[in-house]
């Protein structure tokens, strides 16, 4: 695997099993990306299991990982544009999943990434 972007969407209704908000994984080389529901307060070290779990087992690991954020522009944060535009879409498929679903996006998320990684 070659380098991966990642970003977060916050903001979303508690789900069942409690979590608020979704990682975005985005592999560069394949262009796929990973959606895992997560708790905005999870630690690096949850994190780190949930990125071994979900994304070292399909990819295997990668050269670089490259965050949604520069760190270079610390008070001028730019977010990636690939990462941008996966959100965007993600944020509308998940807008139609809650008023479809009935607000279970957590249940639904492995669908939408499906539909998302099979839609070009």
């Amino acid at each position: 695997m070659g380098k991966n972007y990642y970003g977060f969407v916050s903001g979303l209704p508690l789900s069942l099993k409690k979590k608020d908000a979704i990682w975005v994984i985005i592999d560069h080389l394949t262009k796929s990306s990973h959606f895992i529901p997560v708790r905005m307060d999870f630690s690096l070290d949850r994190l780190a299991e949930l990125y071994v779990s979900k994304i070292v087992r399909l990819h295997g690991l990668p050269l670089s990982i490259i965050s949604d954020r520069d760190p270079r522009t610390a008070f001028h944060p730019q977010p990636d544009g690939q990462s941008e535009c996966v959100i965007q879409v993600l944020e509308d498929m998940l807008w139609c999943s809650v008023l479809e679903f009935e607000g279970n996006w957590e249940k639904y998320l492995p669908l939408i990434e499906f539909a998302y990684n099979n839609s070009y």
